[in-house]
């Protein structure tokens, strides 16, 4: 080689060298900063505490169980959860205003009875990402209207709908208009309070899963189903719930909330399914859950002739719980939590 080439190749090597101690180094790639952690806000009644699935976590008369869907859908996507769930709790008497009649269980209250709960909206504030509303139900006197139910049907040995001609006019289809009036009315301002406290916050309402869907399968007088209503009634109540699950709807709808359908995927799965598709209990029934923890009967429930364990009286057994809980794990992911 040429040594005038050999010293031009010396000089561009030395010049290379020196320009790439010069330029600045490039800057490694900034490690990802760990997602926070979500704030959960639970608001709803019976079926979203869970109420008669073992075990029930608090001895304060609300019933939460231990394994009801909001507790397991915070451990599934690992979010910081405040459950104010409780048994009884209507939009009014429960989530806006203190709640001075939880229903258990334990179903025997303690001398003096339980005391109040606040009202379970104080629980959402600037801090909170997602919220759950189960509320409806017992705003339009569901349960009284199941008691009416096996009150007229027991009257009738099972015979007619006496039930549903009982509310088809006067002053009984009267109060049950009012009562859908100022559910809706108090749902409006429900969700208002709600985006009022937690502007940033993600709302769903969890609708109702199937109760009474299907009749064929229930047998008048099995208390394990639905006692002595009677079977012309059952259409009555399965739409009493559809109109309560549109109410939900068209207000989770009209306030931009998310609405979790837990009726659509649970039919044929109501009270009157057999064996193990059945992921309701009945009127009187045995409790479903983990371990062995009791409810003692009240002097009413002793009076029904079944051998079941506890006046049940219409809820989600363990298996409508985990139901419920994959319809709100995934409508929780959609707003914004992810398993981790």
């Amino acid at each position: 080689m040429h040594a005038t080439t050999r010293v031009a190749l010396a000089a561009a090597t030395a010049l290379a060298a020196a320009a790439a101690a010069l330029a600045p180094a490039s800057a490694a790639p900034a490690a990802a900063a760990p997602a926070r952690t979500l704030n959960y806000v639970a608001l709803g009644d019976s079926y979203s505490a869970g109420a008669f699935v073992r075990p029930w976590a608090e001895d304060d008369g609300c019933g939460r169980s231990a394994l009801n869907y909001p507790r397991q859908a915070a451990g599934r996507l690992k979010v910081r959860l405040t459950d104010v769930t409780c048994s009884a709790a209507e939009v009014r008497a429960g989530a806006l205003e203190p709640q001075t009649d939880p229903a258990g269980p334990p179903s025997v209250p303690p001398k003096g009875g339980w005391a109040p709960r606040p009202a379970q909206v104080r629980a959402v504030s600037a801090a909170t990402d997602l919220v759950t509303v189960g509320l409806g139900g017992n705003s339009v006197g569901f349960a009284e209207i199941v008691q009416k139910c096996v009150e007229r049907g027991l009257a009738s040995l099972g015979l007619g709908h006496p039930c549903s001609s009982a509310y088809s006019g006067g002053a009984a289809a009267t109060a049950l208009e009012g009562r859908f009036t100022a559910l809706r009315a108090d749902f409006t301002t429900l969700l208002k309070e709600i985006r009022r406290r937690a502007p940033h916050a993600k709302v769903a309402v969890v609708g109702y899963p199937a109760v009474v869907d299907e009749a064929a399968g229930c047998r008048w007088g099995s208390w394990p189903q639905l006692g002595t209503v009677a079977k012309g009634d059952m259409p009555w109540l399965d739409s009493l719930e559809r109109r309560v699950n549109t109410l939900l709807r068209e207000q989770a709808e009209r306030a931009g909330a998310l609405y979790v359908d837990t009726y659509t995927g649970s039919t044929g799965h109501g009270v009157c399914a057999a064996g193990g598709r059945r992921w309701m209990y009945g009127i009187k029934d045995d409790l479903t859950g983990e371990g062995r923890q009791k409810d003692t009967p009240s002097d009413l429930c002793r009076l029904i002739p079944a051998r079941g364990e506890a006046c049940t009286v219409l809820h989600p057994n363990l298996a409508g719980v985990g139901h419920l809980t994959t319809r709100v794990t995934r409508a929780l992911t959609t707003m914004g939590a992810a398993r981790r």
